[in-house]
């Protein structure tokens, strides 16, 4: 929900949040009362320590460590999402092999009924059955999809995947796609590969995961030519992404033309710094450009993923 500001609806764009526990500070000065995370993993605890494992050996595979900042319980874990403000997240799973989306996809349903601000959500695998387990998913009222093409290692062109993505164009119900090359690229990520699904399902609700990193402007070539198309701000812009893969310089500007097409998301927990640091990320770019500000901040912190995932 949004409260009322000082000013109105536009009210002056705050001073970015210093950690975590300024972040409510913020929120409330920007006239909101909570904010929309639209990329949030809880995944079964066993599933949750392997993740975990390879994010330790993350100097093997990225060439530079990745320590998980909320290493903690999963209540411990759900406190903090409350004491940060966010008001809704989606848990976001995912499968790496034929068998477990249909799994992953239940443990998240029922994860999400007991469990207050999250959505539900489910996730997909090319497999004969994938349109079985999605379609009950959608209509016991998933918000969203997690697709992870890099992790999963499969083809999004799978024939197997055709009848998932028109399911998904019809009951517009967005998918959270990870299709970019970033950080390291898989045997079938690119934009211009998922760019051809898109191409075959043209409203298909999307959200292209980490703003398609590392081809942030290919990203928002999709957003421009297809209205339902969405990127999300994971990881985009914070100090330990910028080493690696950093923003065009005129990001702030390439922004103004889909200010209602970015969406709030961290990856939260498995992320090497503090949520508050991708909060100052969104309005470092808000401040950077006259036509985006406080309205802008508000829009992606709040309005956009709301509107998206259905939060009242």
């Amino acid at each position: 929900m949004t409260a009322p500001s000082a000013r109105g609806d536009v009210p002056v764009l705050p001073s970015p949040p210093l950690d975590d526990a300024d972040v409510p500070r913020f929120l409330a000065e920007l006239g909101l009362d909570s904010m929309v995370d639209a990329h949030v993993h809880f995944l079964p605890d066993p599933v949750m320590a392997k993740v975990w494992a390879y994010f330790d050996r993350a100097e093997t595979h990225y060439g530079t460590a990745w320590p998980i900042h909320y290493r903690t319980s999963v209540d411990e874990r759900l406190a903090t999402l409350t004491r940060l403000g966010v008001g809704a997240f989606a848990p976001l799973v995912y499968p790496h092999k034929p068998g477990m989306g249909r799994w992953l996809t239940e443990w998240v349903t029922e994860f999400a009924a007991r469990t207050p601000g999250a959505l539900p959500t489910a996730t997909l695998f090319p497999e004969p059955d994938v349109v079985d387990y999605l379609g009950a998913a959608v209509a016991n009222g998933a918000r969203a999809v997690k697709v992870h093409v890099q992790v999963g290692g499969f083809d999004p062109r799978d024939a197997l995947l055709r009848p998932a993505w028109g399911l998904l164009a019809e009951a517009q119900v967005p998918a959270i796609v990870h299709c970019g090359h970033g950080p390291i690229p898989g045997a079938h990520t690119g934009l211009d590969v998922f760019g051809e699904v898109l191409a075959q399902h043209p409203r298909l609700p999307v959200v292209l995961a980490h703003a398609g990193m590392p081809d942030y402007v290919a990203a928002l070539d999709l957003v421009r030519r297809y209205p339902n198309v969405h990127i999300d701000t994971t990881m985009v812009g914070t100090g330990f992404t910028e080493r690696m893969t950093p923003l065009p310089s005129d990001w702030s500007a390439r922004l103004a033309d889909v200010t209602d097409r970015v969406v709030f998301g961290t990856d939260f927990p498995n992320i090497p710094y503090g949520v508050a640091e991708q909060v100052a990320a969104v309005a470092g770019w808000a401040a950077a450009d006259d036509r985006l500000g406080a309205p802008f901040t508000r829009a992606v912190l709040h309005d956009n993923p709301a509107r998206l995932l259905g939060v009242g």
